[in-house]
């Protein structure tokens, strides 16, 4: 059988027509499974009773703690509908001494609020703070079709704000304090224009942006460059849930934040890479401080340095709050 060369032409672009097709393909089918994979996980490991028997067994002295503000009805339930109508829900503790000074304690990627407790305890035991610890959204008690990463979180939290300044009684003086997607949650709230009662801003081993952190992920965990697969996983983030990889940029928001920030980040950190700190140290104007913990990984800081981080805290507020 012969061939014309038009025959074998049509032939040669099928081939590529239907190669690029599949390529295609298996690029959306790989973007929507990142998108699933980071932002909708399986919740059942972190619910709140397997939580709080892991923060018990992380933080002995927690278990006293919460026995009696149970016993004398300190620890709280609220709840709010936000701007999405979504059901989001956060405990919240009164100081042992009447005080208008609050804490919003914010946790991190697939936490909830009582995986916080051991900062709740720093604040209302030690500090003498109100405190105010929500869900964010996909978290424990809230609502939520994923996780937000932070970006969406930041307007939640302005609510929950809001919140505990009506529930401490008004004309409080506020600190935000989060902890891993916390502190980038913490940091992007941190150059939206807020209420006057937030005073300052702790934020503890919280990453640069959305994209850079995804884009380390995405080449230790599966070998992959950010192109193609990471772009198209920001395209479908953000016609299914509203934002992209790219917008959702700590580092550009500190560089709006005209408050003081305390900068906290664990020198071993291979998670959240201790260089990310330095970065937005040097984006944030002042007024700042910078700890950087020696020998610490992610999210421990507190943890094997509970004194020291106390008094970093304590010194800080004192001077802010």
């Amino acid at each position: 059988m012969y061939y014309t060369k038009n025959t074998m032409k049509n032939k040669l672009f099928r081939g590529f027509g239907i190669l690029l097709i599949l390529c295609l393909i298996g690029i959306a089918g790989g973007s929507f499974y990142m998108l699933s994979y980071s932002l909708t996980p399986d919740k059942g490991q972190n619910d709140e009773d397997r939580s709080y028997q892991k923060m018990v067994a992380d933080y002995p002295f927690l278990e006293k703690w919460v026995d009696s503000l149970r016993g004398i009805s300190a620890l709280r339930d609220t709840f709010i509908v936000n701007r999405e109508g979504m059901r989001l829900h956060a405990y919240y503790i009164a100081a042992g001494a009447p005080t208008s000074r609050t804490a919003v304690v914010v946790h991190g990627y697939t936490d909830n609020a009582v995986r916080m407790f051991m900062i709740g305890y720093m604040y209302e035991r030690e500090l003498g703070y109100n405190v105010l610890l929500p869900d964010l959204q996909y978290h424990g008690r809230s609502e939520g079709k994923a996780i937000q990463m932070g970006w969406k979180d930041r307007l939640d939290v302005m609510e929950w704000i809001n919140v505990a300044d009506q529930i401490f009684g008004g004309h409080t003086h506020m600190v935000v304090h989060g902890i891993s997607m916390g502190a980038a949650t913490t940091m992007m709230l941190s150059g939206e224009v807020l209420p006057a009662c937030v005073k300052c801003f702790v934020e503890d081993c919280g990453y640069t942006s959305v994209w850079e952190q995804f884009s380390k992920e995405l080449k230790e965990q599966f070998g992959l460059p950010a192109f193609p697969l990471l772009y198209t996983a920001s395209w479908f983030c953000d016609w299914k849930y509203g934002w992209n990889f790219q917008e959702a940029s700590a580092i550009r928001q500190v560089e709006k934040c005209q408050l003081p920030m305390l900068f906290i980040h664990g020198d071993q950190d291979a998670y959240v890479l201790t260089e990310m700190v330095y970065d937005l140290y040097k984006a944030k104007p002042e007024p700042k401080q910078l700890w950087i913990v020696p020998g610490a990984a992610h999210a421990v800081s507190y943890k094997e340095n509970p004194k020291a981080y106390t008094e970093k805290v304590r010194a800080f507020l004192e001077r802010y709050n």
